[in-house]
């Protein structure tokens, strides 16, 4: 089982992906609550140079209080995360976490359900982008 959906935009800079990729998240419920610059990190922190890499928390509030309520502890895993990566010049990766495979060592059949509806809400945004 692959643990992301992940779908390449060709034409796009990172910015205008990153506002497709929000819309995208906004249609199915979702708003953006962390965004972290990992190329700008590295390069910053410890020398390296990395193609522009971006983490985006999403979160779905309705699902993430679903999810608190059946396991306390599940913040450790939230928000999901989606990526961007560019590949080349106006080449965009964007890949979205799989929740169901992010929770599978997990034993808690409340939470399997809300993570089944968030993995489908993921792969409609992965889809219309």
């Amino acid at each position: 089982m692959t643990y992301y959906f992940s779908k390449t935009l060709d034409k796009l800079s990172m910015k205008e992906a990153e506002e497709r990729v929000t819309a995208a998240l906004k249609e199915e419920g979702f708003g953006v609550l962390t965004e972290i610059d990992l190329s700008g990190t590295l390069r910053k922190k410890v020398g390296a140079e990395l193609p522009a890499y971006k983490i985006l928390g999403a979160c779905n509030p309705q699902f993430a209080y679903k999810a608190v309520q059946a396991e306390d502890k599940i913040g450790l895993m939230l928000p999901c995360n989606l990526i961007l990566q560019e590949k080349s010049e106006g080449v965009v990766e964007v890949s979205a976490v799989d929740p169901v495979a992010s929770m599978q060592a997990i034993a808690n059949d409340q939470l399997g359900e809300t993570a089944s509806v968030v993995r489908e809400k993921l792969r409609k945004v992965i889809e219309a982008l």
